[in-house]
């Protein structure tokens, strides 16, 4: 079923949790990471959406604990793993909110992916561009319209 349209510039501030009904899947160094049909997705104004999977989706040893924290003013204090797959390893590709605000609390055991930096990642059957710039996480899909911050000239929204 393919995804529906939605425009990038409609979702909400502050952001809005829901959750996925495609089948998310993560690939690195040749070998499936993460495979999940219990994703969330956080929606907020100009930005791709960026995707939880379930910690328990990730293959073991997937996920190995990194240095390092940052903050969101809706999530909290972020988390980062580095990401482990067919012998390859990405530091810092990967964070979770172990404390997540009470609007945000579903976030709890979930972790997001920096798409860039993995073989692939998929929505459904469509694999996914990461979001411009190399800062945000979202996930580009086919089916958005509106411009997506990240990329040049859309540093100050």
């Amino acid at each position: 079923m393919p995804l529906q349209p939605e425009n990038v510039q409609e979702y909400p501030r502050p952001p809005r949790l829901e959750p996925v009904a495609e089948r998310l899947k993560i690939v690195l160094g040749g070998v499936e990471v993460a495979n999940t049909d219990r994703a969330l997705r956080v929606l907020e104004t100009h930005h791709a959406p960026t995707y939880y999977i379930p910690m328990s989706d990730f293959a073991e040893g997937a996920l190995v604990s990194a240095p390092g924290r940052s903050f969101c003013e809706w999530k909290g204090t972020a988390a980062y793993f580095h990401v482990e797959g067919g012998g390859k390893r990405v530091p810092r590709a990967a964070w979770t909110y172990p404390a997540p605000t009470r609007s945000f609390a579903e976030l709890l055991d979930h972790v997001a992916v920096y798409a860039e930096p993995m073989d692939a990642c998929f929505v459904g059957s469509e694999r996914v561009t990461p979001q411009p710039g190399n800062f945000y996480g979202g996930w580009v899909t086919s089916n958005l319209a509106g411009i997506v911050k990240g990329g040049p000239g859309t540093e100050g929204w």
